[in-house]
């Protein structure tokens, strides 16, 4: 299972379709800020998209965090500002565990990390939008399960 993890696009909707035809992932997760470049992805590709909303989601329907099983991992997704992600992971790892997540995906701080705390993988894709990083470079994250293992590839445009 090849799953495509954006975050924080910002309405650089062509920085999103670009990393979806490079990607040609099974699964989209988006983790907010500008949500509605979903739409942009559903017209052009017919692949899955779990999205929930960021801090800059005002008029967003979307939850402000998602559970969910993907080839028998659990997924907690979020993007991060409820639990001041900007500070400390602290908040959010917990929350992740208590919901007994083996994956938790996150944006808001638009940089990117990859981690495994407990045997729980973090994931952070970044910026897809490229905007306030501290490089200037859009990221975005390629999750594959395999065997049961969740590997994870941060990867830029």
């Amino acid at each position: 299972m090849k799953i495509l993890v954006l975050s924080d696009s910002h309405g650089d909707t062509s920085a999103c379709l670009q990393a979806v035809r490079l990607t040609a992932p099974e699964l989209i997760v988006h983790l907010g800020d500008y949500d509605s470049d979903c739409e942009a992805i559903s017209k052009q590709f017919e692949i899955p998209i779990k999205a929930v909303k960021g801090n800059c989601d005002l008029r967003s329907n979307r939850s402000d965090e998602a559970e969910f099983e993907v080839a028998g991992k659990r997924f907690f997704i979020t993007y991060g500002h409820p639990y001041g992600v900007k500070t400390s992971l602290a908040r959010v790892t917990l929350a992740a565990r208590q919901k007994g997540a083996d994956v938790l995906l996150f944006g808001h701080t638009h940089n990117s990390c990859y981690d495994i705390i407990d045997e729980m993988v973090l994931v952070n894709p970044g910026s897809i939008g490229g905007y306030r990083t501290q490089t200037g470079e859009k990221t975005y994250a390629v999750l594959e399960i395999k065997n049961g293992a969740v590997l994870c590839e941060i990867k830029s445009l």
